[in-house]
């Protein structure tokens, strides 16, 4: 176990693990999660949509848009359809940097993603809300060029950064460092749908330790996209971004906005 790692408090990564199923959570984790769920018992519809729209996104940039650099922050666990391996099937030259502020997912990250030999990846330790600390890592340096278009992926992470970490602030700190041409994914939680449900599940993080705060389409748009050129259909539920035919969920189980935005103009 790494020094200083204490695995009594749930951590966000290992939560939404243990909604999509898999093994590298924590007492903790699942006491968080099922007490969650009890609220809004359709989460795990709801991570499933949200990693589906994942990867979506990382296809339409590589084949639509030719980005081939990634900035992949408060990536999670390794699951299915990792951010490298969307990227690298369609363009195998493709770089990513992977952050998150957990240790074990580093460790994880570090032994299962491996890239093709054309590409690269990189895995770092760090926090979202300093983000000039992620910008200055000698990794970041090493595998991407920043003065060409990069992928910035906030995916599922701006909602663990409340009003008073300046969420505003530290995307707009990332986005001034990217070049023209450069995108931004995201995806929030909303209690638009469903109040009540995720309104439990936004106390029940909160009071595990884990800071949370659901925000609405407008605040989320406003937070994530100001000065930015939305991808059509622009911010919308996860599951209905460039979704194929067929049955969906209804907005209520999906409660998670979604959408990319390009950067124009001087850097």
């Amino acid at each position: 176990m790494r020094p200083g790692f204490d695995p009594t408090k749930p951590h966000s990564a290992r939560v939404y693990d243990y909604y999509l199923g898999g093994k590298d959570h924590f007492a903790a984790d699942r006491e968080t999660g099922q007490k969650a769920m009890r609220s809004w018992p359709a989460v795990r519809t709801a991570v499933r949509e949200n990693r589906a729209f994942l990867g979506r996104a990382v296809r339409y940039l590589v084949e639509e848009a030719g980005i081939r650099q990634f900035l992949d922050i408060g990536t999670g666990l390794p699951s299915a359809s990792n951010v490298h391996e969307v990227a690298q099937a369609v363009a195998p030259e493709s770089r990513v940097v992977y952050a998150d502020n957990d240790p074990i997912v580093l460790t994880y990250a570090q032994a299962l993603l491996k890239g093709t030999p054309e590409g690269r990846t990189a895995y770092i330790e760090a926090d979202l809300r300093r983000p000039r600390e992620i910008l200055a890592s000698p990794a970041v340096a090493e595998t991407l060029d920043l003065t060409q278009p990069v992928a910035l992926m906030l995916v599922a992470i701006l909602h663990f950064v409340v009003d008073a970490d300046d969420p505003a602030g530290v995307v707009a700190t990332l986005l001034d460092a990217l070049a023209p041409g450069s995108y931004l994914v995201a995806s929030h939680v909303t209690p638009e749908h469903d109040p009540e449900g995720v309104g439990g599940l936004e106390r029940t993080y909160t009071q595990s330790g884990i800071p949370a705060q659901a925000r609405t389409a407008d605040e989320f748009t406003a937070l994530a996209f100001r000065g930015l050129e939305l991808v059509d259909p622009g911010v919308v539920l996860v599951s209905e971004w460039r979704r194929p035919p067929g049955p969906r969920p209804l907005p209520a189980e999906v409660n998670w906005y979604g959408g990319i935005g390009r950067k124009n103009g001087a850097s």
